[in-house]
């Protein structure tokens, strides 16, 4: 371990992440109006977005600036990194079936995930990455806001997407309709925190039909001269009320679900054939990734989209298991095969960034008594696209994959959640150092948290 990590631990310990929760998050969601809408609630007007300056400050960091797009895969439930990501081949314990083997520098397990292990040069691996906690639910949240959730700020804490929706909402063409923060399967997914609404992730279940209400029982027009009317009686209280955000909130999900009503490129883009879903493996998961492609190709305005794998990665038993292992490692080399395939076949591959990875690791080694893996600290992270050096693996661990014994990056410790928050937002050209002086309680929001002991950092060497 490098005198570095030590200098690490020790403030850690000093310093542990007990801080109390403040005050619970909103959950209200423009994916809950717009089901809301389309069951008969409708009415609003076309008013300006909100996208009130807020007072940052920042370091002037260099970012990569090399992504316009990103996706984001979240394994819930915790994948084990030495049957996937960090291959450790245990004699007596791995099955032999995964068929090991070094490919372009890579150690892979060729025949649990064959169609990724053809395409090694496409992505990267951080193996020296590292959880903060072993509780599911605190973890997930620390990987899509980047911070503690049990912080001071950690319950108003935006969701990375919605802080790149709101970095990138000046970007927005008037034309473009399809929300810039897209969550697929991620209906428990964290929102946009203290952020106006109009930055909330646009929730969304993929089906061949597209996205269910875009249209109203009664017709078009009886549904426009509805919302017209609507419009006249409450319009002025929505967006120049005297409630002040709550209804400009509200009447950001009347705006941004009318543009989806009566829109054919609405399911031409969010609905999708059964072949195509069969050539992304016929999951859910892997709908979610053929949806994803799709609309980043409508070029509609989407820029940051999560995608959640709740596959059952949670192995505690039987992990290797034909409906296991096995099956959920199918269903990701399938999706990413065919994702990473399409997003090249349409010139997307350079310009969008995949991370994938769970909330913490497993246990190595010999199988527990029940046949399975537990909860572990030592973790991967996966990268492609975006500008990223395919081929490259940042970090190696020791020989039960137990601890990392080089770190292979420039801090020369663990890579830690707010690294991977911060990869992201370089990549995205968007300064990770910024600080918004617009939270309610008045600390000033970090992109990405600061401690007293080191800073976090973008793993850069993805880029060689």
């Amino acid at each position: 371990m490098s005198n570095e990590q030590e200098k690490i631990n020790r403030w850690l310990k000093d310093h542990p992440w007990t801080n109390p929760v403040f005050f619970r998050r909103p959950h209200w969601t423009r994916r809950h109006f717009f089901q809301a809408m389309g069951a008969g609630f409708t009415g609003s007007f076309l008013a300006e977005r909100y996208a009130k300056a807020a007072g940052t400050t920042n370091s002037g960091a260099k970012t990569k600036n090399t992504a316009q797009n990103v996706i984001f895969v979240l394994m819930a439930g915790a994948p084990s990194h030495t049957d996937t990501f960090d291959l450790k081949m245990i004699n007596g314990v791995t099955p032999t079936s995964f068929a090991p083997a070094t490919i372009n520098g890579m150690y892979f397990p060729t025949g649990l995930m064959p169609k990724l292990a053809g395409m090694t040069s496409d992505f990267s691996v951080v193996r020296s990455v590292q959880a903060h906690a072993l509780v599911h639910s605190i973890c997930q949240t620390w990987v899509q806001i980047g911070r503690n959730p049990l912080a001071a700020l950690g319950n108003i804490a935006p969701n990375i997407g919605s802080v790149v929706a709101i970095e990138k909402d000046p970007q927005r063409k008037p034309a473009q309709i399809f929300p810039t923060f897209l969550a697929l399967n991620s209906g428990g997914g964290v929102t946009q925190g203290y952020l106006p609404a109009t930055y909330a992730p646009f929730k969304v279940t993929p089906a061949t039909s597209g996205i269910t209400n875009t249209t109203n029982a009664t017709g078009q027009t009886r549904f426009t001269n509805r919302y017209n009317l609507l419009n006249t009686m409450d319009g002025s209280l929505r967006s120049n009320g005297p409630h002040g955000q709550p209804e400009e909130d509200y009447n950001s999900f009347y705006v941004n679900a009318k543009e989806l009503m009566y829109n054919p490129i609405v399911n031409q883009y969010f609905g999708f054939t059964a072949a195509d879903s069969t050539r992304y493996g016929s999951s859910g998961t892997g709908n979610a990734m053929l949806v994803a492609s799709q609309v980043l190709k409508a070029n509609q305005g989407t820029r940051f989209i999560q995608i959640t794998s709740n596959d059952g990665w949670d192995m505690h038993q039987n992990i290797y298991t034909a409906g296991n292992l096995p099956a959920k490692a199918k269903i990701i080399d399938d999706g990413l095969g065919a994702l990473i395939g399409d997003l090249k076949a349409n010139g997307l591959f350079d310009s969008t960034l995949i991370v994938m990875y769970g909330e913490f690791g497993r246990t190595v080694g010999p199988l527990t008594a029940a046949a399975g893996r537990d909860h572990w600290p030592q973790q991967f992270c996966f990268f492609a696209g975006g500008g990223t050096k395919g081929g490259t693996v940042v970090g190696q661990t020791n020989a039960t994959g137990s601890d990392t014994v080089d770190f292979g990056w420039s801090q020369k410790r663990y890579v830690y959640p707010e690294d991977l928050e911060a990869t992201i937002y370089s990549a995205l050209g968007i300064d990770w150092t910024t600080v918004r002086h617009d939270d309610p309680l008045g600390r000033g929001f970090e992109y990405v948290p600061t401690t007293g002991s080191f800073p976090f950092y973008p793993i850069h060497e993805l880029w060689g």
